[in-house]
């Protein structure tokens, strides 16, 4: 760890030098290269000085004690500060084992978002609908943007499909463990006997995609127009502003009908439709690597079950940590950071096993 530590802090300095030089700034595209690498480096090579710096007080320190007539209460301070000194190395290795790393080069990108509804029928639908408004609150808590750009409902609450953009820094980071079956066990509405059903519904995060991520030729997606309509089947408008996309090597089909414009549409459902593909390349990069399969946490498997939101005892369960909070309510409110940090804890020890 403190070879790679020390080859970042010569790059670093190295760079810092770099970028001063007349040619370097002449050529505008290298120098703010080098700039956004420096800038990556700065929190660990600002970590690592810091954790010399304290090797060095901590050797001060010893020296000092190892001195003759040095009075006691000079003796007792400088072994309280020794105490606190190894404390600050300790937690200053961890935090730089923790900056090591990698970093998801899609952490900081925005989200689509994709709710269905799975088996339970009306109640499964009532549920996905439960799930939208929670991530949905959970943005605004957040101050992140959210755009519904298409929604399949039942007409009664429930949510059959529904697609969602949530905009705002770092999303990606925060909801990619949100990919999965989500299970819920309750009592619904239409039950006389109070019997206890579970249904299901899929959530699907995808990173949203620049154009260059992606290739994507536009001659294999046929466009379709059709009019948009709101719930109950009435009209929203009266105009071909609602757009479907059919990628036809993939199969892939994107609607669009929230704006009244058929452009603005048509524009959201290509960016829909990138993330989908781009996803479809990553999980096909990921079956090539067995052992980023092994990771349970962090996976991204939709197939698996990842959490259940059992009503009558007012709890929810997550299956990849083992972990249970008694706070169904607020949880379904858009509280859900509690799980989501750890989470993110636990998918940073899973990495640190790989380093």
């Amino acid at each position: 760890m403190f070879q790679k530590l020390d080859f970042l802090l010569e790059k670093y300095d190295e760079l810092s030098m770099t970028v001063s030089d007349p040619d370097v700034i002449a050529n505008q595209v290298v120098w703010q290269k080098h700039i956004k690498e420096i800038s990556d480096m700065e929190p660990i090579v600002s970590k690592y000085r810091e954790y010399k710096k304290v090797l060095q007080d901590l050797a001060d320190t010893r020296g000092m004690l190892e001195e003759n007539g040095l009075d006691e209460e000079m003796r007792a301070m400088a072994k309280a500060e020794l105490g606190e000194l190894e404390d600050k190395k300790d937690v200053l290795i961890q935090e730089l084992q923790v900056a090591l790393i990698p970093k998801d080069p899609k952490d900081e990108k925005n989200v689509i978002m994709e709710v269905r509804a799975g088996t339970g029928g009306d109640e499964a639908a009532l549920f996905g609908a439960d799930l939208l408004r929670m991530y949905t609150r959970y943005a605004e808590r957040k101050g992140w943007k959210t755009e519904l750009t298409d929604l399949n409902d039942t007409g009664i609450g429930g949510v059959k499909e529904a697609v969602m953009i949530i905009k705002g820094k770092g999303a990606y980071s925060r909801l990619k463990y949100e990919s999965g079956v989500h299970r819920v066990q309750r009592v619904p509405e239409t039950e006389s006997q109070g019997r206890i059903h579970t249904s299901a519904a899929t959530v699907a995060v995808l990173p949203e995609v620049d154009d260059v991520e992606v290739d994507l030729d536009p001659n294999d997606v046929r466009v379709d127009v059709y009019r948009s309509s709101g719930h109950g089947g009435q009209s929203v408008n009266t105009t071909d502003s609602a757009v479907r996309l059919t990628h036809v090597p993939t199969g892939l089909v994107v609607t669009c009908q929230d704006e009244k414009s058929q452009i603005k549409n048509k524009d959201k459902a290509f960016g829909v439709l990138r993330a989908r593909l781009y996803d479809m390349q990553q999980q096909q990069q990921h079956e090539e690597q067995s052992e980023a399969r092994k990771s349970q946490v962090g996976s991204g498997d939709r197939s698996e079950r990842i959490r259940t939101y059992n009503f009558p005892q007012g709890r929810v369960s997550d299956h990849r940590i083992g972990m249970t909070i008694y706070r169904l309510d607020s949880f379904l409110d858009g509280d859900i950071d509690e799980i989501v940090d750890a989470l993110h804890t636990g998918d940073q020890a899973e990495k640190l096993k790989k380093l």
